[in-house]
């Protein structure tokens, strides 16, 4: 008995494994649109749009914002990319592009993206998406919690999708002139190299920037710059806490200062001019910053602590001075007066042009006085722009390269 029980058993696990192969809601890649990029942009209707509305193909809407998805159509059975050939894909001599761009006005993102069912036979799907770019002309003019507002509550999207802000259209930061490049890819992977440079800020994803708009504080996104279908990380968009909009922007030279300010550095170099002209170059090795806050008779100032150790990796004097320990001391200190004119300038802006705290001092001031934090919390940038700030940076040069006397 307890053998026929067995082997029913058996019969009906071998049964189960063969109806679990699959999915019973999937569907093939082939059959749908695969979306790895979304642009947002002030208002403004393509000829298709007008040219449709004039057939009577409208519907009832604003024109609030214009969304541009980013496709990369699905590999045919000859490995091909569906649409090439036709202008529609990058590869081979076609002068095509690897992705499609394609966009539709309206005043609900939702709703765009519901409208590219019918313009579409293959449907959008969100879940692969890479980065949301935001034009600086829309998110003057709207809060990024009204913008983003469908896009924080669909599931479909991944709260990992990075956010930048193009200084000019989104749809030309999601554009290429670049054979085979998907513009999509290009910007998510210029993050990775932050290793070489301290002109990229640390990444923005949906759920960073959700978090980050609930707590009312001002912060950064990295801003892209676009010329003729190349782009490059340069600078950032500051958005004010309270009204979540854009209202100015930090160059690279005002980055480099706020990564020393953060301690946020990974990797980057610092270029200074010697007393005698010539340029000198300080690799960036090991960094660190303490933001201290003190309170005296419910006075608040603050003292930043900063370290940096590296290496003088270009020497242009001529003829060559010896790196010995005494001209290394030298060089530290011209590359300590460079690194304050970064640090000076971009709390000048901070404080005394955009009146904004985007270099962490809320945080630290919470955590050592909390009760006074509670007070003045909903006035924090206002009272930071009054607030004394003092610094002392040491720069240490381990080495002087491979090629020393």
């Amino acid at each position: 008995m307890n053998r026929l029980i067995r082997q029913s058993l058996r019969i009906i696990a071998a049964m189960l494994l063969v109806l679990n192969t699959g999915c019973w809601s999937s569907q093939e890649i082939e059959d749908l649109s695969i979306v790895v990029g979304l642009g947002l942009d002030v208002a403004n209707e393509s000829k298709f749009e007008r040219d449709i509305a004039k057939q009577g193909g409208a519907y009832p809407k604003r024109n609030v914002l214009t969304a541009t998805v980013q496709i990369v159509p699905p590999i045919s059975g000859r490995g091909q990319r569906q649409g090439q050939g036709q202008g529609q894909s990058q590869g081979g001599s076609s002068g095509g592009k690897a992705y499609l761009n394609e966009k539709l006005t309206g005043d609900s993102i939702f709703q765009i993206f519901r409208q590219f069912s019918v313009r579409r036979d293959r449907p959008l799907v969100g879940h692969h998406l890479k980065v949301i770019v935001v034009a600086s002309d829309l998110a003057k003019q709207y809060s990024l919690e009204q913008i983003f507002d469908f896009i924080l509550r669909d599931n479909d999207i991944r709260p990992s999708c990075l956010v930048v802000v193009s200084h000019r259209d989104a749809i030309e930061a999601l554009s290429s002139s670049e054979p085979g490049e998907i513009p999509a890819f290009y910007l998510t992977g210029l993050v990775n190299n932050r290793y070489r440079s301290n002109k990229i800020l640390p990444p923005v994803t949906l759920i960073k920037l959700d978090s980050t708009m609930q707590s009312g504080t001002s912060f950064l996104l990295q801003n892209v710059v676009t010329y003729n279908g190349e782009h490059k990380f340069s600078g950032a968009a500051i958005f004010k806490g309270s009204s979540k909009k854009w209202i100015g922007e930090l160059t690279q030279f005002d980055v480099e200062g706020l990564s020393w300010i953060r301690g946020d550095i990974h990797g980057g170099v610092l270029k200074a001019y010697a007393p005698g002209g010539y340029t000198v170059t300080y690799e960036m090795r090991d960094s660190s910053s303490k933001i201290i806050p003190k309170v005296k008779d419910g006075e608040i100032s603050f003292h930043i602590k900063m370290k940096s150790e590296g290496r003088l990796i270009e020497d242009w004097s001529f003829p060559e001075i010896p790196s010995t320990e005494g001209y290394l001391k030298e060089m530290e200190k011209v590359f300590e007066k460079q690194a304050s004119k970064q640090i000076d300038q971009v709390l000048h802006k901070m404080q005394h042009v955009y009146h904004v705290d985007v270099g962490g001092f809320d945080k630290e001031l919470q955590i050592k006085h909390p009760k006074l934090w509670k007070k003045i919390k909903d006035q924090w940038d206002d009272t930071f722009s009054r607030i004394p700030i003092t610094y002392e940076i040491d720069i240490k040069i381990t080495d002087a390269g491979s090629s020393t006397d």
